[in-house]
């Protein structure tokens, strides 16, 4: 199993930094986070080469694709199309789709409904475009508090149905399951073969083992479906204000031991279920 971690949750380090200790730490590969204007796919190439790691996938910049307002929803497909560009330039990583982080309800004057019909409006010759660069996507189900469109694998997979196309796939966040599904190993099998990607947190959105969510269950499950990706570890540095990964104090000393410590859950995990 293929294991990678979130460049975003390092915060404002440089990129060359963030490899160095994403590969110190053990891991293959990265989610590079979204902020195009900060690097080049050849600069990116350069690092994976150096420290012998993969871009396993794009996570995005803020956007909204289901803005009320056509300008917003002009802006979020220009970004994902030059998001998909720079993952096809990468050898075809996968790139993550989701709502605007932080809204968590219709926007004034607007309602539900409208915002979904958008969204999917807004997914469909997005899914086209990938599909003649050969870059994989799945749309990210996010919890209650960040979004309000997508929050459950059973949404997702509807939204899929909706789009109507199989570029389009499911990503699950085991920290986001915990808020919103009732069964996280059953939304798991559920979701099934549809699953592009997975990413794993505790229960307070700490590294494997310092919340109370049952996630040796959840792998377990991945190994039952047979699923192929990655796992990505999304387990920034636990303090206030979830949206920034920089908190008071060595952050990053924290942040490297919940890491060090979710790579050796997993590890652990895993090669207990290959050699059982």
């Amino acid at each position: 199993m293929k294991l990678g971690v979130c460049t975003w949750t390092f915060g404002p380090q440089p990129i060359e930094d963030i490899f160095a200790r994403v590969a110190r730490l053990g891991f293959d590969g990265v989610e590079l986070h979204g902020d195009l204007e900060t690097f080049t796919p050849e600069a990116i190439l350069a690092l994976c080469q150096i420290h012998r790691l993969q871009v396993f996938s794009l996570t995005p910049g803020d956007c909204d694709p289901a803005s009320p307002h056509a300008s917003d929803r002009q802006a979020a497909d220009s970004y994902y199309r030059d998001l998909i560009d720079f993952a096809q330039a990468l050898g075809g990583a996968r790139v993550s789709l989701h709502g605007l982080v932080g809204r968590i309800r219709a926007a004034e004057g607007s309602d539900q409904d409208s915002e979904y019909r958008h969204l999917v409006e807004a997914l469909k010759p997005l899914c086209e475009y990938a599909a003649e660069r050969d870059v994989p996507l799945v749309y990210e189900v996010l919890n209650r508090y960040e979004s309000h469109l997508v929050n459950t694998a059973a949404q997702c997979r509807k939204l899929i149905q909706d789009v109507g196309s199989s570029q389009l796939k499911v990503l699950l966040d085991a920290y986001h399951m915990n808020i919103e599904e009732a069964d996280p190993v059953r939304a798991l099998a559920e979701t099934g073969d549809q699953l592009g990607l997975y990413h794993v947190a505790d229960s307070n959105r700490g590294g494997i083992g310092q919340g109370h969510s049952h996630l040796a269950d959840q792998f377990t499950q991945l190994q039952a479906m047979q699923y192929a990706g990655p796992i990505i570890v999304e387990a920034p540095a636990m303090g206030p204000d979830p949206f920034t990964p920089v908190k008071t104090g060595d952050y990053l000393s924290v942040l490297e031991d919940q890491l060090t410590r979710s790579v050796s859950a997993l590890r652990e995990h895993f090669a207990i279920v290959e050699t059982a």
